[in-house]
């Protein structure tokens, strides 16, 4: 007997969220638990990671991560546009990518996950583990890659966000561009009060139709 098709409420998943607050892990059960239905995963930090290595921009064997001013604004605008027309066009992707939550704004059926650690000595501790750097090292590297992504991203999508949060009435003109922002998302999960498995569960019965009796 052909056992009964689980249904979703959401085509695609978006796993957006600082270094640190479990975005990776997230990704990586959630593409074990669903891939007997057919989802597939992408990290964008492994494919960018993956593309400086080819291009000769850092070293394989580099602990950090790279610095994101050493590709243009064209490379970047080219692979989050690419998200969201996948997002867009494709069923059961889970990406997951900084970014990747914003680039879904106003698309139809894509649940927006939002991680972040409410303890940042946590998060800085997974960092060192992680990529066996010394803590000043990960926060270091840390502080002066976000505050390049934030002026980077800021000026090249500030048109999307006046179309996608501002004009939606999401946030204010005279707000910050906050690309994480918890209202843009449709779940936000604090990684120190929950572990792994119940950050699963979370998506998971989020994405899951229920069953009526």
């Amino acid at each position: 007997m052909k056992s009964e098709e689980t249904k979703y409420l959401y085509d695609n998943i978006t796993i957006s969220g600082l270094p640190g607050s479990g975005n990776t892990t997230l990704l990586n059960k959630l593409k074990e638990a669903l891939k007997f239905d057919g989802w597939k995963g992408f990290s964008g930090g492994e494919f960018m990671r993956a593309y400086c290595i080819e291009k000769g921009l850092m070293k394989d064997d580099s602990k950090l991560h790279h610095n994101p001013m050493i590709y243009g604004p064209d490379f970047d605008r080219k692979v989050d546009m690419g998200i969201r027309e996948k997002l867009g066009e494709e069923r059961k992707w889970i990406i997951e990518a900084k970014l990747s939550g914003f680039f879904a704004q106003g698309l139809p059926k894509v649940l927006k996950v939002l991680m972040h650690c409410s303890d940042d000595s946590v998060r800085i501790d997974r960092i060192v583990n992680r990529d066996s750097v010394t803590p000043e090292e990960a926060i270091s590297n840390f502080e002066s890659r976000l505050a390049v992504y934030r002026k980077k991203w800021v000026k090249i999508y500030k048109d999307q966000w006046r179309d996608w949060v501002v004009k939606p009435g999401i946030a204010k003109a005279e707000d910050p561009i906050d690309f994480w922002r918890k209202d843009l998302y449709d779940i936000s999960i604090d990684t120190y009060s929950n572990n792994q498995q119940q950050c699963l569960e979370i998506v998971l019965n989020a994405i899951k139709e229920k069953k009526s009796d």
